[in-house]
């Protein structure tokens, strides 16, 4: 078959398709409706006997080159009278904006209340990658997908290389049932178009009958993938997790699960499909080995030799299991933490939408005043109360060592920073090559940078979970504690106020290092390009003005009575002041050890350079080259260029892949829906603003706007020199480094709102973020459309 307008290609596919229906249709040129309206509107009446709806047949839409989506105009439930029939085929034709003749009005039966509509893709249009995309609504609404303003739209994406009769990715059989007889009829319809990439708007009435609405060609802007590369990778993706479903020697729980952003946040940091370089100098400096020092040295469960982070063709994932294991205290029997590992991933499984909030709403990882309420859920799980308090006793240990202001476990990774700073320029003004520089920056990162800030960044958790549960238990309220939060004074704050008072000169002489992707070579440091992210001419003003946190008499012996019946400590003034310190040692330590991390980036930059090498060639690389260059006398240019032809090559497939991001069996690689995420609002602000996203453009103008952005780095600081209204963000947790500026400098945020969602609000003009009321909602989609 080949494609013709809407109306010629639904009445090509009546009586030849096998797995859908077709409505029966009414079709007329311009010209037929000029020549004698009144004999198309008797054929209509004749035709139809209740609501139809009028749609636009336009030779401009649907073509291989644009598909014109949503241009023309379609009017639903159109009563049969003269008049309404009159008006709305009227205004169909007048939305062409032009004199075509041969442009057709196709007008159908109204499907109201459908048990499941929406459109289908027959390639992943993202990647090209060999699926079957479904974006789909089961409330009634006709219009929720196509419009993108639903909140119960679901996406479902399945490999075509499965039996679609074993669709399972729901509890709900009628679900899966609809899934399978779609997923068939696309496979029919990619027969009779001899194509793989089409766009099928479909429909279930309440009988479960399958509707064909409008098939297209799917324009693709990128080039397909490799079917059988892309199968072969996910066979050995499922065949691993396959094999990881099974009890392992020294760690804890029967199974296990991947995801995304449970630890250690890669899918915030690096993002989903980062580059070879910026994934293997996230695992070297993190996630191989240093986090799982830190938490042995702060009184968690021994991981060493246990890496966190597993990579899925280039996909980063955490492994749960080791997680989870990662915060039992040292000191429960090993039958104890068994169960207690064993209850987070089944709790996980049950509600995968926790993944990015593991340690808030299911890890007990730490002591906090309202822990023994907490801890109750245990019981509906079978544990005992003797098995609660020694769980609660491990906690409050592994609490007291780390929070004791003077002899806490902080204070040493307070001053391994302190060394890091002077090593620093010790490297810088020695007389190194640049693949030693290199070497020694990042070993120097490891041991005196990320192990140190992992531990303070354990230290602020905790101090952030403590003053949450001050909350909780009402010593303060939810406004005491932003103005706590907001009375913090970190090295990100004093970089605003230091915008305003240094020259350009020293302001990048002491930011400069900073870039939005820390990991990432090909990201542009602020000294860099300093022009695209900062305002030099306007004149400063400062517009951050700190709240005064203070507690009561009472509220003081209230606290201290808990500290005293934890045996956390009985001094309320020092603990308040770990709590202070620590959040700022964690943002202190980040800025310091990623001058470490940027400047080696910078150097290898310009190590390729000097071998003819771009900085995109060089994201290919593995960090893994400077060891090796290191440690021989091997040709330098030639190591360089075998890793990067490795690294591209892999790179290749991870394009290709599409993942969810919780993965609990092999079977989700090949069929799954991406979850909605449950953002963590930050303050009690609200803003309605224009949204300016800066992965689409960095340079764009932000004053007075809400920004999305992809992740919570904090190379994104620059963004507080501009007067912005509020930001979102696609990945993130409560307790990353921008919603503790958000809370800083008050302002409403979203943190982490999840893929779709951040697809969604990208698509809008103005959008009203309300932190207080936790929702988003769009105002506008385009600039000359209301809402």
């Amino acid at each position: 078959m080949i494609h013709g307008s809407k109306a010629d290609t639904l009445k090509m596919l009546e009586g030849i398709i096998h797995n859908a229906k077709i409505f029966p249709q009414v079709s007329f040129t311009v010209k037929e409706w000029l020549q004698d309206s009144k004999c198309i509107m008797d054929n209509i009446m004749n035709e139809f006997n209740s609501t139809v709806i009028i749609r636009s047949s336009c030779h401009d839409e649907d073509t291989s080159e644009n598909s014109n989506a949503g241009r023309f105009l379609s009017i639903p439930n159109v009563k049969l009278n003269i008049d309404d029939l009159h008006n709305a085929i009227e205004k169909v034709i007048g939305s062409y904006n032009r004199t075509d003749y041969s442009d057709q009005v196709l007008v159908q039966t109204m499907l109201n209340s459908p048990v499941m509509c929406g459109v289908a893709f027959t390639l992943d249009p993202n990647t090209g990658g060999d699926y079957y995309v479904v974006n789909y609504d089961t409330t009634g609404s006709t219009e929720s997908v196509t419009s993108g303003d639903g909140n119960e739209n679901h996406l479902f994406y399945f490999h075509k290389s499965k039996n679609f009769n074993n669709i399972c990715a729901y509890s709900d059989d009628t679900q899966n049932k609809r899934l399978s007889k779609l997923c068939s009829c696309l496979a029919e319809l990619e027969g009779l178009f001899e194509e793989n990439n089409l766009d099928v708007e479909f429909a279930f009435d309440k009988n479960e009958n399958l509707y064909i609405l409008q098939v297209r060609p799917l324009v693709m802007r990128n080039k397909l993938s490799n079917s059988e590369l892309q199968k072969k990778e996910l066979e050995r993706i499922s065949e691993y997790i396959n094999n990881a479903q099974k009890k392992r020697p020294f760690l804890c729980g029967k199974n296990t699960i991947y995801s995304v952003m449970t630890d250690w946040n890669p899918a915030e940091m690096i993002g989903i499909r980062p580059k070879p370089l910026a994934l293997s100098l996230y695992r070297e400096l993190i996630t191989d080995n240093v986090w799982a020092y830190q938490r042995d040295n702060y009184g968690y469960r021994n991981l060493r030799s246990f890496p966190l982070l597993v990579d899925f063709g280039g996909c980063p994932y955490i492994d749960v299991r080791v997680s989870f294991n990662s915060f039992i205290p040292a000191t429960l029997s090993d039958s104890l933490s068994e169960k207690l590992v064993n209850y987070y991933i089944d709790l996980l499984k049950k509600n995968p939408k926790a993944h990015d909030k593991a340690e808030f709403d299911i890890v007990f990882s730490c002591y906090t005043f309202d822990l023994e309420e907490r801890i109750k859920v245990l019981r509906e799980y079978g544990f005992s109360k003797d098995e609660l308090s020694q769980i609660v006793d491990s906690l409050c240990l592994v609490t007291k060592n780390i929070t004791d202001f003077e002899r806490g476990l902080w204070r040493k990774d307070e001053k391994k920073i302190e060394i890091l700073e002077k090593r620093y320029y010790e490297l810088m003004d020695s007389n190194l090559n640049d693949i030693d520089r290199i070497y020694w920056l990042l070993e120097d990162c490891k041991r005196y940078g990320t192990l140190p800030f992992a531990g303070l960044a354990r230290g602020a958790f905790i101090a952030v979970q403590i003053l949450k549960s001050m909350v909780s238990v009402g010593i303060i309220s939810e406004d005491e504690y932003s103005a706590f939060m907001n009375s913090v004074n970190t090295v990100s704050s004093r970089m605003n106020d230091d915008f305003i008072m240094l020259s350009k000169e020293g302001f990048l002489k002491k930011y400069g290092h900073l870039r939005p992707g820390t990991y990432d070579i090909s990201s542009k440091r602020y000294d860099e390009a300093p022009d695209m992210y900062f305002d030099w001419i306007h004149e400063k003003e400062q517009k951050h003005d700190r709240k005064m946190f203070k507690l009561s008499l009472s509220q003081m012996k209230e606290l201290r009575k808990r500290l005293q019946e934890s045996g956390l400590s009985t001094d309320v003034i020092e603990l308040l002041e770990f709590i202070k310190c620590v959040i700022e040692g964690r943002e202190f330590g980040k800025f310091v050890f990623t001058r470490n991390v940027s400047e080696a980036l910078r150097i290898l930059k310009h190590v390729g350079k000097e071998y003819g090498i771009s900085e995109e060639e060089m994201s290919y690389a593995n960090i893994h080259v400077i060891q090796e260059l290191y440690s021989s006398t091997k040709n330098a240019k030639e190591i360089i260029h075998k890793y990067i032809e490795e690294g591209r090559a892999y790179y290749d497939v991870t394009k290709q892949i599409t993942l969810p991001p919780v993965v609990t069996s092999n079977i989700d690689i090949w069929q799954f829906e991406y979850p909605d995420t449950e953002p963590n609002y930050i303050t009690t602000k609200k803003a309605c603003a224009e949204v300016v996203c800066l992965d689409d453009d960095i340079n764009s103008d932000i004053e007075g706007r809400i920004v999305l952005i992809k992740s919570a780095d904090p190379g994104y600081d620059w963004i507080f020199s501009h007067d912005i209204k509020g930001f979102i963000t696609m990945y993130g947790g409560a307790n990353s480094h921008m919603a503790i500026r958000a809370g800083e400098l008050e302002i409403p945020a979203a943190v982490g709102v999840g893929e779709k969602s951040f697809f969604r609000l990208k698509q809008a003009s103005i959008v009203a973020l309300n932190a207080l009321e936790k929702n988003i909602q769009i105002i506008r989609r385009d600039k000359n459309e209301a809402r």
